[in-house]
């Protein structure tokens, strides 16, 4: 007896849907960090890797300084976020350092860009590199995200990095530690590796 063209379209469907569901389940898993592999839940207090750096931006005015300054406006506010700067875009090439002393020898150079996106508060957009070129370390650190300025501290992701930092994942964490006007601020950031390789 033939079996009827229903139970056949029945078994095909099953087969398809367990083989999509396993499917989902590889590339589900494989996407998750090591630590959901069995490895343990990370833990926020055991970094494999930290530094705590000072990041110093001097805003170029267009006046006699331009060989101390580190950041220029590329495009500038709109009129739609009052005196927000929204739309404001400022590329950055900044000087890391271990302490807060500007004039302390770079460990890194931050190279990149922010921009200012909320028209009814201060909020900027950070995306850049931090290039490290030392004794110490050699290689990148790519950090991106929100920094709200108006919280005591902003967590922004780590993206990835190349040298020692080969494959990085973890946060950068930034609290603002000097403000002079529109021409400078400084940064503390305080960056925990929770995928270090």
């Amino acid at each position: 007896m033939k079996p009827s063209s229903s139970s056949s379209s029945s078994s095909s469907s099953s087969l398809l849907f367990h083989a999509v569901t396993t499917l989902l389940i590889i590339i589900i898993s494989s996407s998750l960090p090591p630590s959901s592999h069995g490895h343990g839940a990370y833990d926020p207090a055991k970094p494999c890797k930290r530094l705590v750096l000072y990041f110093h931006d001097l805003l170029f005015h267009g006046g006699d300084e331009p060989f101390n300054a580190t950041s220029a406006t590329v495009a500038n506010a709109t009129k739609l976020g009052n005196s927000t700067n929204f739309g404001k875009l400022i590329v950055f090439d900044d000087p890391m350092t271990k302490d807060a002393h500007l004039l302390s020898t770079p460990v890194a150079r931050a190279q990149g860009f922010y921009f200012y996106d909320m028209k009814s508060a201060f909020n900027a957009w950070f995306a850049y590199t931090l290039v490290f070129n030392s004794t110490e370390h050699q290689g990148t650190i790519n950090v991106m995200g929100a920094d709200t300025i108006s919280s005591p501290t902003r967590d922004l992701s780590v993206v990835g990095g190349t040298g020692d930092f080969f494959m990085a994942r973890g946060i950068a964490t930034f609290r603002t530690d000097a403000l002079l006007g529109d021409y400078y601020f400084r940064l503390e950031m305080d960056i925990k590796l929770y995928e270090c390789y």
